[in-house]
């Protein structure tokens, strides 16, 4: 059905939904869409599977109380570790609404429109000696509960998961990683994380690690021995290969190495902006040629240089990856804005110091796109992709369907 339209202006009718509590209204960008486009584009966003392949969400910092942020504030004055803080600040919207006293998880995820997203299991290590496999098992552990408890969230195993949970009007999470470093060099542990649920894991997070090298380092060793068995272990169980993070070689090598499609969750083109963040055309054309998948991010510094980054920069990214590798294999993994007040992305910053970033990649003072401010803002991606004359099946494939294709053809 399609969405109803506000005569002042043109634009969809907020939804009570879409609003917050003073009454912001989301997904309103201004793209010059006529009555009829916008009449196309709530259309599409209603039936769509719509899934983000890297998200941090679903709730932003209009979510965090002054309450919660006193808690955060107290936790880090305990024990002044930036990981953990910004890992706290991330999981207190799950765990409140686990103790059934956080109702916006809920009501921010439906009113996005977005049917399934990632759930990271985090294995970074907080301290040198930490073993990262040990410190994962807590976010499997938040991630099920929420999939045992609440009846509007389903675990997705296998891509018919989310057509069933768009069918029902629920929603569905898959069990992510991005990083190995939780499997140590015991390839096993790749079987084990199978069984939870995991079904898509990063090979690398900017630095080296047992199975390659990363974006951020000096050098890039590409796929090591360990790595080759990692990813013939992934093919074999059925578990997606991300090279998001990965150095060009290591990308490169992975995709000669899987035989099923590699993905890039979540990245920019570095054809319109030169970061080592962002993937260059060849290793874009590497990850299609395998039949896989990339998703763009929304991360301002990644996208543009403009001091004003708006949900166009984003678009622009989409048109270039589409035009590069084909519509059929570009979709969306937005990475941002994160799950937290202003306060957590100050501790983000001396966190991400430490995994490889530096202070030329923007995070001193993190921005958002105007447009994509807020995960209530994802109908202006739909919209934006109307304005950029997308046809019908290519929005619905961008929105989700492309990479559930990779998907149903990795796991099921």
């Amino acid at each position: 059905m399609s969405s109803p339209i506000d005569a002042d202006n043109g634009l969809p009718a907020a939804d009570p939904a879409a609003q917050d509590a003073q009454g912001e209204r989301f997904g309103i960008f201004d793209f010059g869409l006529s009555h009829v486009e916008e009449e196309r584009a709530g259309r599409l966003h209603a039936e769509a599977v719509i899934v983000d392949t890297l998200c941090q969400g679903p709730c932003g910092r209009r979510s965090f109380t002054p309450a919660m942020i006193a808690r955060l504030q107290g936790e880090y004055e305990q024990h002044r570790n930036a990981q953990r803080a910004v890992l706290d600040t991330w999981s207190l919207p799950n765990r409140l609404a686990l103790a059934d006293s956080f109702p916006d998880l809920r009501r921010v995820w439906e009113a996005s429109g977005l049917t399934g997203a990632s759930r990271q299991t985090i294995g970074f290590q907080s301290t040198p000696d930490a073993d990262a496999y040990v410190e994962t098992m807590p976010w499997f552990a938040l991630h099920q509960a929420q999939f045992d408890r609440f009846d509007w969230l389903d675990k997705a195993l296998n891509a018919d998961d989310f057509f069933r949970a768009k069918r029902s009007g629920k929603r569905v999470g898959f069990l992510n990683t991005q990083n190995t470093l939780d499997l140590g060099t015991n390839v096993d542990r790749i079987d084990q994380f199978h069984m939870f649920g995991m079904r898509m894991i990063q090979l690398t997070y900017n630095t080296v690690n047992f199975v390659g090298g990363g974006c951020m380092d000096r050098a890039d060793c590409g796929v090591t021995s360990f790595g080759a068995e990692v990813i013939g272990r992934m093919n074999a169980c059925g578990i997606i290969i991300d090279v998001s993070h990965c150095g060009d070689a290591t990308t490169f090598d992975a995709c000669k190495l899987s035989r099923d499609p590699v993905v890039i969750s979540h990245t920019g083109a570095r054809a319109l902006l030169e970061n080592p963040r962002n993937n260059s055309d060849d290793t874009l054309k590497a990850v299609a040629d395998t039949g896989g998948y990339v998703g763009i991010f929304c991360v301002p510094q990644f996208l543009t240089d403009d001091a004003e980054p708006t949900i166009r920069h984003f678009l622009d990214h989409v048109e270039h990856v589409a035009n590069l590798i084909g519509v059929e294999h570009v979709g969306i993994g937005t990475d941002w804005p994160l799950q937290s007040p202003d306060w957590g992305m100050a501790r983000l910053r001396d966190w991400l110091y430490g995994l490889g970033f530096s202070s030329s990649d923007g995070f001193d003072a993190p921005s958002t796109l105007r447009g994509f401010d807020d995960y209530r803002d994802l109908p202006n991606i739909t919209r934006g992709l109307v304005a950029r004359g997308f046809s019908d099946r290519a929005v619905k494939g961008i929105l989700g369907e492309n990479f559930l294709r990779v998907f149903r053809q990795v796991c099921g």
